[in-house]
């Protein structure tokens, strides 16, 4: 019998540890936009680094923000990537909590904008875009935000609704170059509603301009970076504008969830993902602009990409706070004025 016990022990000592320790999990609520490249670049790579299960939840903003309120007492989501207005409205609702990024080795490479977007250390940025305007260069010179509504360009172009994306952060660089740096939107709106009906088009999707504007119905639209490829294939010549007010954008971030039970490997993920290997891979794959200043891409990469820090520093981002308390104004507003 002593023989037979100590041959047990023998054996359980040279079982390897992870048959008998119960395998970790980290829960992740993300974006379901490019899943495929996600899993392949980041997820399964991480999984076999730290030898733990990661469980991926997706959904729009709403849907994913209202299931961490509903958990707040007993968190299911361990970490989740957000816009920055939805930090800080996951911030004021106690959902979130500060992120220790002294735990994060690839901080310090990321862009000084993407390091403390809301200035709470409650989120780290870790992809962004730029907001400027597609034209026809053959057409037409845009060195402004308020070149959109000269008499002799506005009726070819498309404006985004307000309630998109990039609406406000159009209407926010338009309100600059007017001299109205208010965060209500309320000169651009009307500018914008004294020339609403020269206006093509009140867009919903940015899908529907590259046709449009193929069919010269349009000459230019503001829009975000990550739609600028399908410009770049038309048989007819579309610029890039660089207006004197700079360019705006959005940016995305990571946030830890308050009472997480895995915050230290939440951490490890949120670093794994801002690393510089990974970023470039996103990056080259034109899945997610670099918050890593150290990413070099190819030509290619760059000219569909928020690239390069003179690119970074030109960004002019609606701050958080003015997006959460206005966004209802703004719509009120719109719908009086435009009445789209």
């Amino acid at each position: 019998m002593k023989k037979a016990l100590v041959a047990s022990a023998a054996f359980m000592a040279l079982a390897p540890f992870g048959a008998h320790a119960e395998q970790k999990t980290l829960t992740i609520s993300v974006y379901a936009f490019a899943q495929d490249d996600f899993k392949s670049i980041v997820y399964d790579p991480f999984e076999a680094k730290c030898g733990c299960k990661l469980v991926v939840e997706t959904g729009n903003s709403v849907e994913r923000l209202a299931k961490m309120e509903a958990n707040k007492a007993n968190p299911v989501i361990d970490m989740a990537v957000v816009s920055m207005a939805d930090a800080l409205s996951a911030t004021r609702k106690g959902l979130i909590e500060k992120i220790d990024t002294s735990k994060l080795t690839n901080f310090g490479k990321l862009y000084d904008l993407a390091k403390d977007p809301n200035g709470d250390g409650m989120s780290v940025g870790y992809t962004f875009y730029a907001t400027s305007i597609a034209y026809r260069s053959d057409k037409m010179k845009i060195e402004s935000w308020a070149d959109l509504l000269k008499p002799e360009y506005v009726g070819h172009v498309a404006f985004p609704n307000v309630t998109t994306n990039q609406g406000p952060p159009a209407l926010y660089m338009l309100g600059l170059a007017l001299g109205k740096d208010s965060p209500d939107l309320k000169a651009p709106i009307e500018a914008v509603g004294e020339k609403k009906d020269d206006i093509v088009t009140f867009y919903e999707k940015s899908s529907q301009l590259v046709q449009l504007m193929q069919q010269e119905e349009i000459w230019a639209a503001p829009i975000g970076r990550f739609s600028w490829a399908g410009f770049t294939k038309l048989d007819v010549p579309v610029s890039w504008a660089t207006p004197k007010e700079g360019q705006t954008g959005g940016m995305n971030v990571m946030v830890m969830t308050k009472g997480s039970k895995n915050q230290d490997l939440a951490l490890q993920f949120m670093d794994f993902w801002l690393s510089t290997e990974i970023q470039t891979k996103l990056a080259e794959k034109l899945v997610d602009s670099p918050a890593n200043k150290e990413v070099k891409v190819s030509d290619e990469a760059a000219n569909n990409l928020t690239y390069g820090e003179d690119t970074v520093k030109n960004l002019k981002l609606i701050p958080s706070a003015a997006a959460l308390d206005n966004r209802a104004g703004w719509l009120k507003e719109w719908n009086d004025t435009v009445g789209q």
